[in-house]
């Protein structure tokens, strides 16, 4: 077997296949990583999905975990509180883009859930459109509970400014701007007798319960890492 004759030219050429072949395979794992995490994700659902329906105020006892009852089934009565709806802006469903609409709703039994009542055109940026107006008086609610996406809930009423639109459903910000309490997690509407009379909003799908592309990708990789490697042998016994 021919001895490799090792130059100063050779030992860069090392160095840099060895550095592209560690953060080749650094990414891979982080791929690995990622598609554990969405694994758990679908995980948690299907278990919270498997579950049968239950009202709010028995999935949501005083002092509860909020994540003990992520991706429950839960279904509420009540009356919605358009004074203080949010327009959750850059939400698109079935490719066309739009805005989600999050309205309290004032429950029967005292206290409110923040409800994601679903996908608007981009043309509604205010809350409380008429278009996408809720039925008046009482209305029963059925959905899937998420947790907040920013903090969870903090002091009521302790902010002084309006908020009228937001990016993500942060229900430490709204609990501020709002005179009662609010659950600390918030209902993805699916289904609400009597129904929306324009047929806006429209409901919201669940996430898809799939791995996405994170094994293809780790895959790669670990592929090119072994490419740089192999790239190396080759070049230096010519």
């Amino acid at each position: 077997m021919a001895r490799i004759a090792w130059t100063k030219r050779l030992v860069k050429l090392l160095a840099v296949a060895v550095l592209v072949a560690a953060t080749c395979i650094s990414l891979g794992i982080w791929q690995i990583a990622r598609l554990h995490q969405r694994q758990q994700f679908n995980t948690a659902v299907r278990a919270g999905l498997s579950a049968p329906p239950a009202p709010v105020s028995s999935l949501l006892p005083p002092g509860v975990d909020p994540d003990a009852v992520r991706y429950r089934r839960a279904e509420a009565s009540g009356t919605y509180d358009v004074a203080h709806e949010i327009v959750l802006y850059g939400r698109t469903q079935d490719a066309r883009a739009g805005n989600h609409l999050l309205t309290p709703l004032e429950l029967d039994g005292g206290g409110a859930i923040l409800v994601d009542r679903g996908w608007v055109p981009l043309d509604i940026v205010d809350p409380g459109s008429a278009r996408a107006a809720p039925p008046a008086g009482g209305v029963t609610v059925d959905g899937v509970l998420f947790a907040s996406e920013g903090d969870p809930p903090g002091p009521v009423g302790s902010s002084p400014a309006p908020t009228t639109t937001m990016s993500r459903v942060d229900l430490a910000q709204i609990q501020e701007e709002l005179p009662y309490r609010i659950v600390p997690v918030y209902l993805l509407l699916q289904d609400q007798s009597p129904t929306q009379a324009e047929g806006l909003p429209a409901p919201a799908p669940l996430p898809e319960l799939s791995e996405g592309p994170h094994l293809g990708y780790a895959i790669q990789w670990f592929a090119f890492a072994a490419i740089a490697l192999a790239g190396f042998v080759v070049l230096s016994r010519h």
